[in-house]
C-alpha cells in the first residue's frame, strides 16, 4: 500500500491525502478494471508520441488538429506544451494552427532555445506562409525571456502578437497582486 501512494505522490499536483484516496480508491475496484486501467497506463506511453508538424502528442504522424483542414493556416499559436494547448482548445474560440515548443527557456536551468522546437517553428513559419504567430506563453521571467526571443526571430517574416494577461473573469481587484494589475492596465482596450 505505502509503495502505491508512494507512486500516486509522484504525479504533479497530488499531496499525500490524495495519493492515499487514489490508493484505497483503486484497491476496491475488481481487479479486471484495474487490469484495464494499467493496460491503459502502459498503451499510452507506448503509443503516444509527438506530432510531426506542430510536437502536440498524438499517436498518428500527425495530431488530430494538424489533420483539421478548416484550420485557418495562416494563423500559428505558440505554447510552451500540449497542456497550454488543451487549455486554448477548451475555449473553442482559436481556429489556427499550433506550435509546441516543448518548454521555456530557462538558463538557469540550463534550457536554451537549442534545446526546445525553435529552429522547426522558424521552418514552419518560413515555407508555410504563417502571417501571424501568437505567442500565448506563461507571464512569467521564463515566458517573457522565450517570448522576447521569439520575437525577435520571427519579426522579420511574419507579424507577431502575444495573448493579453490581466484578471481573472469574477475576481476582485483587491485580492489581484500588483503585476497582474499593471498588465491589466497595459492590456486595456477600447469600449465600443
Amino acid at each position: 500500500m505505502a509503495r502505491l501512494i508512494d507512486q500516486f505522490e509522484r504525479l504533479p499536483g497530488i499531496g499525500p491525502r490524495t495519493a492515499q484516496r487514489l490508493a484505497l480508491h483503486l484497491l476496491r475496484q475488481p481487479e479486471e478494471q484495474i487490469r484495464a486501467f494499467a493496460d491503459a497506463l502502459l498503451a499510452a506511453r507506448s503509443q503516444v508520441g509527438q506530432c510531426q508538424r506542430c510536437f502536440h502528442l498524438s499517436a498518428e504522424p500527425l495530431c488530430e488538429i494538424c489533420r483539421q483542414p478548416e484550420r485557418q493556416s495562416g494563423l500559428l499559436c505558440v505554447v510552451a506544451d500540449s497542456r497550454d494547448l488543451l487549455a486554448i482548445e477548451r475555449t473553442r474560440e482559436y481556429k489556427g494552427s499550433y506550435h509546441v515548443l516543448g518548454g521555456l527557456i530557462s538558463p538557469m536551468d540550463g534550457i536554451g532555445p537549442e534545446l526546445l522546437h525553435v529552429q522547426p517553428l522558424v521552418n514552419r513559419v518560413d515555407q508555410e506562409g504563417i502571417s501571424e504567430v501568437i505567442l500565448a506563453l506563461t507571464p512569467s521571467v521564463e515566458g517573457d525571456t522565450t517570448s522576447l526571443y521569439l520575437a525577435r526571430l520571427l519579426r522579420p517574416f511574419t507579424s507577431v502578437s502575444r495573448i493579453a494577461y490581466g484578471l481573472p473573469v469574477g475576481s476582485e481587484l483587491d485580492y489581484a497582486d500588483e503585476v497582474t494589475l499593471a498588465r491589466a492596465m497595459e492590456g486595456r482596450r477600447r469600449m465600443e
